[in-house]
C-alpha cells in the first residue's frame, strides 16, 4: 500500500502535527535551513547557504510527547530517522513517517523476544506488507518496551 507523497520537509511535519493532534501529544519542533546548517551537509563552506544544484536545504527535529517518546529527524533527501524509546530507525521513508508514527501510538508496535539468538527487536508494522524491526540496543528494556513485549 501506497502512503501520501511527502514533498517536503513541510509536508512530513504538517502530517507528524496531524498524528500528534490525533493522538493528544506535545510536540516540539527544530527546524534548520541552510546548507551550513543541516546535519548531512558537513562539508558546505562557511556561510554557504544553497546547495550546488541551488536548492536550500532544510532540516527539522520532531519531538513528540507521551509514551513511548519518540524524536523524529527529518532529512533533505527524502528520508528520516526515527528513535522510539532510544531504539533508532535509520532511512525511513519520509512519506512513511505518519504512519509509523500511527503504528506506534496506535498501539501496532510491539517487541519480539527470541530465546536464540538472545536479544529483543522492535517490530512497527505499517499497512499493507511493510515492516520496521529494529534490534534494542540492550538488555534493559523501558517500561513501555517491556509492556509490549511479544513472544
Amino acid at each position: 500500500m501506497g502512503h501520501p507523497h511527502l514533498p517536503t520537509t513541510e509536508a512530513v511535519v504538517v502530517a507528524i502535527h496531524e498524528v500528534a493532534h490525533e493522538f493528544d501529544l506535545e510536540m516540539v519542533v527544530t527546524d534548520d535551513i541552510g546548507a551550513d546548517q543541516t546535519s548531512r551537509r558537513v562539508s558546505a563552506g562557511a556561510f554557504t547557504v544553497l546547495d550546488p544544484d541551488g536548492s536550500l536545504p532544510h532540516e527539522a527535529f520532531v519531538e513528540l510527547g507521551g509514551l513511548p517518546s519518540v524524536t523524529v529527524q527529518v532529512f533533505p533527501e527524502d528520508d528520516a530517522k526515527i528513535t522510539v524509546d532510544q531504539v533508532e530507525f535509520h532511512d525511513v521513508p519520509r512519506d512513511a513517517v505518519p504512519a509509523f508514527l500511527r503504528s506506534v501510538y496506535g498501539g501496532l508496535a510491539h517487541v519480539k523476544g527470541k530465546r536464540f539468538p538472545p536479544g529483543y527487536w522492535l517490530v512497527v508494522p505499517l499497512p499493507g506488507d511493510e515492516t520496521y524491526r529494529e534490534l534494542v540496543p540492550r538488555i534493559m528494556l523501558s517500561p513501555w518496551l517491556a509492556r509490549n513485549v511479544r513472544r
